[in-house]
């Protein structure tokens, strides 16, 4: 039966395609990493509290994709060039969902609306990223080869989660209120398009690298394709409430340490 298992374990268990994984999830965590550490070091005066929660998300991503290169040695195999299409975090940039990389990469002070811009984006994709981990924790949370490196990266997302949900609450009390809204409003709406190219894109290579026929790989589109008509409908939504998080101040202190295999 075709399921999210059942793809994932055929991806798991071919070399090939397990290495282009790892290296796209490898360069999307450290691209993460290095935009927090930089969101961190360009904090604003008056928001100087939040640097240190930002770079320790920002230590958690690089952490990341330390783990996912160490996934890759482990099984005695090195990364590849990660496909244009497929680089999520570089597309997320490009259709504006994130600070512009020309900004970090100055050393002028970000503003206070940054930080509002940064916090509402990543509320976004860290739903994402806490729900695809929230699945393949159900699935292979136990699995020998990576069930260890998927249990830290979903605790960590759940984290960031939680983090940003806490942070919005407390800027929106502070007046931005509205810009939040809608911030995150055009976030979601834009990264689920994204994420649907993305997606398409990854399944197209996985596809031809483990020869799968016109029927599977027809079923595979047509699933993500009613993924991206869902959300369109209303599934958004979902990506953009705020509540207050069970884990309080979840991004105090440093990093948890990475895995021995690391």
């Amino acid at each position: 039966m075709l399921s999210a298992r059942s793809v994932f374990q055929e991806i798991l268990d071919n070399d090939e395609s397990y290495r282009l994984f790892c290296s796209i999830a490898a360069g999307g965590e450290s691209q993460g990493g290095w935009e927090n550490g930089r969101i961190a070091a360009l904090a604003p005066s008056e928001l100087q509290t939040l640097a240190p929660k930002i770079a320790r998300h920002g230590a958690d991503e690089d952490k990341h994709g330390r783990i996912f290169l160490a996934l890759l040695r482990k099984r005695g195999l090195e990364p590849v060039p990660v496909p244009p299409e497929t680089d999520y975090t570089a597309i997320l940039e490009r259709q504006g969902i994130g600070l512009p990389h020309t900004k970090l990469r100055a050393d002028t002070a970000l503003t206070e609306r940054d930080i509002v811009a940064y916090l509402a984006h990543s509320r976004v994709t860290e739903q994402r990223a806490s729900d695809q981990m929230d699945m393949l924790t159900k699935h292979f949370g136990e699995h020998p080869e990576v069930g260890r490196a998927i249990k830290m990266i979903s605790h960590d997302e759940a984290n960031h989660l939680a983090y940003c949900h806490e942070e919005l609450l407390r800027l929106a009390a502070a007046g931005h209120g509205r810009t939040i809204l809608s911030t995150l409003r055009e976030s979601a709406l834009a990264e689920s398009v994204v994420y649907r190219d993305v997606s398409l894109a990854v399944m197209g290579h996985m596809g031809r690298i483990l020869r799968w026929p016109k029927a599977k790989s027809a079923a595979l589109t047509t699933g993500i394709r009613a993924l991206y008509g869902y959300e369109r409908l209303g599934g958004w939504r979902r990506m953009v409430g705020l509540r207050m998080p069970d884990r309080l101040d979840a991004l105090r202190g440093p990093a948890d340490p990475a895995p021995e295999f690391v």
